[in-house]
């Protein structure tokens, strides 16, 4: 049946309001909010559980915009539903510092779950954000009471589809059966360059359905239909042992001359279009950003509902805690991201402290897990190796959704995608771990979790060309410079044990932004009790004896122990050398310039970092006199001590690059 009038104008409101931000910016993506205003109109309106006053109550749905580009059909919703955002911020679209970025923005826009824009992220987000969802269910709902217990839905589009992400990210959703996860693909079939099948043939629904999931389709002549969505998505909402996946048959660019076309894909319709659109769809041509005052009304009173359904919930919330004291007390510390006090954290001594990082940060994290229900993740399909798997915290599976470690499989882009969905979701602190060089599978979604700051800790072992046998395809090279030049990324590679211990001190303290500790495969020496002061980023490990130092030398990860190494070589030629650990080089930028000048003074020219990996950044440290002494080419297959001594990372080599390139003399 067709729509009723008030059904028409009030997804109309979103229409032109998308269409009117668009041309006004000369910028953006109208096609998109055209097309799925309805299906967005009938999730918002009827299905979804929120509140505009309380963006972060913890029991609302989530709603995911995995197509970010069609940003405007979402800032129209917060808008029109009375969200913290202003018609002001509609008619600012992708203007500088507004609240309406191109692409959404969580830690901007009020009610915006996730960054989105790079295609297929979201739906990575959203099965994140159904893994907290089901694992804080697990935990903490009781017969009588359901304290977490909401929907995720995303809407999609072709674009993430045909991203590999969301082929990772829709097998582990099937596999994990997450009942409250609903996807809604917006089937347009029209992409930026053209029609989607110059490109794009297979059938979504099929490729859903082979994964588990429930699927249905809206076929064309019911695309705009709002009973007929609603009624997939009350079908959705019922399916409760695998996720939902509806498709909607769409038209881009609804109801303009470019409807079906790619042209209303990426860019304004144009002044002269943009007036056919709105005498199409009977909508006045002035003024622009019009919305009329009883369909504003109609949606400010949806959002007000949300007021009454959180209130309900708080009630159901209080009676619960009187009844489960500390379980409360435990989630809201967790929702606070404040840490248990006296966490018990390891002791590493020289009787126990000579082992592989990645072994120590498996010692760690396992001391605090009970005492820190929050940290929760996995890896893909490696922690045998990473050394990740948190003992007797039992395995998130079908049928025991209380269980800690995640297996991602070999998805390691999906699997932080997921790591962003759960850390935003709230609650829980989110751990992922695989091989360093496998950062090139999984650096898009940890690009995104640094812009939104989300708190999330990657651990990341078998770091440098020292994995040895497997040769290059494993060995990283390039990815300590590529994490360090990423913003809001705090890449830690500790030398020792007692350095990995302060490391994941730090990690699991910070309540924003990525931390990445990087860790080695093979044993490294205990480099001895002292303060380690990771905390500071780079600290004086061994200083010169006599004076201060004719050189310093500058080193990472398992080069650090190399570093001590050469230095009982350059002692013994009268070479007064400190040795300087420095495991995190955003840290110690953010010292004050006294305490940097202290364990890098300027007036020493003679510094040489070691590390086995690129050189690209270390000359911000070693300055304009002194060298970088790493690898700038590809690894090689071959055992350790091989692999160490071909590329020169010996302590006589090390002791006879410094004499040569400071020619260094003894006194």
């Amino acid at each position: 049946m067709p729509n009723s009038p008030a059904d028409e104008q009030r997804i109309n409101a979103i229409r032109f309001l998308a269409v009117d931000a668009v041309q006004k910016a000369n910028s953006g993506h109208p096609g998109m909010p055209m097309g799925a205003a309805a299906m967005a109109y009938t999730l918002w309106t009827r299905h979804l559980r929120f509140n505009p006053k309380d963006p972060h109550w913890l029991n609302r749905d989530r709603f995911v915009l995995s197509a970010g580009h069609g940003s405007m059909l979402l800032y129209a919703l917060l808008y029109l539903t009375g969200y913290d955002l202003t018609i002001d911020d509609i008619k600012n679209f992708r203007q500088l510092g507004s609240k309406t970025p191109g692409h959404p923005e969580a830690e901007r826009t009020p009610g915006v779950e996730a960054t989105t824009g790079p295609l297929g992220q979201g739906i990575g987000n959203a099965v994140g954000m159904a893994i907290a969802e089901a694992h804080l269910g697990a935990v903490y709902n009781r017969d009588d009471a359901a304290i977490v217990d909401h929907f995720t839905y995303c809407i999609c589009g072709d674009g993430d589809l045909m991203e590999g992400i969301s082929q990772e990210a829709l097998s582990l959703a099937g596999h994990l059966k997450l009942g409250k996860l609903i996807v809604m693909y917006d089937d347009n079939r029209v992409s930026l360059a053209g029609p989607t099948d110059v490109t794009l043939t297979d059938d979504p629904v099929a490729r859903f359905d082979a994964s588990g999931w429930h699927t249905q389709y809206v076929d064309v002549d019911h695309g705009n239909d709002v009973a007929t969505i609603d009624q997939a998505i009350t079908v959705a909402q019922n399916v409760t042992d695998r996720p939902s996946f509806i498709a909607v048959r769409t038209h881009i660019g609804y109801g303009s001359p470019r409807q079906d076309n790619y042209l209303a894909h990426g860019e304004a319709l144009g002044p002269e279009n943009v007036k056919k659109s709105k005498e199409e769809l009977g909508w006045p041509l002035e003024p622009d950003f019009y919305v009329p005052d009883d369909v504003l009304a109609f949606y400010r009173e949806t959002g007000a509902k949300g007021g009454e359904l959180e209130k309900q919930w708080q009630a159901t919330f209080d009676s619960w805690k009187r009844a489960n004291t500390e379980l409360g007390a435990q989630l809201e510390r967790a929702l606070r991201r404040e840490l248990p006090p006296n966490l018990p954290w390891p002791q590493f001594t020289a009787e126990n402290g000579s082992v592989a990082t990645r072994d120590a940060g498996g010692t760690v994290m396992n001391a605090i897990a009970t005492s820190l229900p929050e940290l929760v993740g996995g890896s893909a399909d490696l922690d045998p190796s990473t050394k990740t798997y948190l003992k007797n915290c039992g395995d998130f599976e079908p049928g025991n959704y209380a269980g800690r470690n995640i297996h991602y499989g070999v998805r390691e882009h999906a699997m932080a995608a997921c790591t962003n969905g759960i850390a935003l979701h709230g609650g829980l602190l989110p751990f992922a771990a695989t091989f360093f060089n496998f950062l090139d599978y999984l650096k898009p979604a940890l690009r995104l979790g640094c812009l939104s700051g989300v708190h999330s800790i990657y651990v990341f072992t078998h770091d440098s060309v020292f994995l040895g046998e497997d040769g290059p395809t494993h060995e990283p090279i390039e990815q300590l410079a590529t994490l360090r030049a990423t913003p809001n990324c705090y890449v830690i590679r500790p030398a020792d044990s007692l350095e990995t211990l302060e490391a994941w001190k730090l990690a699991v303290a910070a309540t924003e932004a990525p931390y990445v500790l990087v860790l080695t495969r093979q044993k490294v020496p205990f480099l001895g009790a002292r303060n380690a002061a990771v905390a500071k980023g780079a600290y004086v490990l061994a200083d010169a004896d006599g004076g201060p130092p004719d050189l310093i030398l500058i080193a990472t990860g398992s080069e650090v122990s190399l570093a001590v190494d050469a230095k009982k070589i350059l002692d013994g030629k009268s070479v007064r050398t400190r040795v300087v650990s420095m495991p995190c080089w955003e840290l110690f930028d953010a010292q004050p310039q006294a305490y940097r000048d202290e364990v890098l003074p300027p007036a020493i020219g003679a510094r040489m970092s070691i590390e086995a990996g690129a050189t690209l950044g270390w000359a911000k440290y070693v300055g304009d006199r002194g060298f970088a002494f790493g690898i700038d080419k590809f690894g090689a297959s071959a055992p350790y001590a091989a692999i160490a001594k071909a590329y020169g990372f010996t302590p006589e080599n090390i002791a006879d690059v410094a004499l040569q390139k400071f020619a260094l003399v003894a006194r």
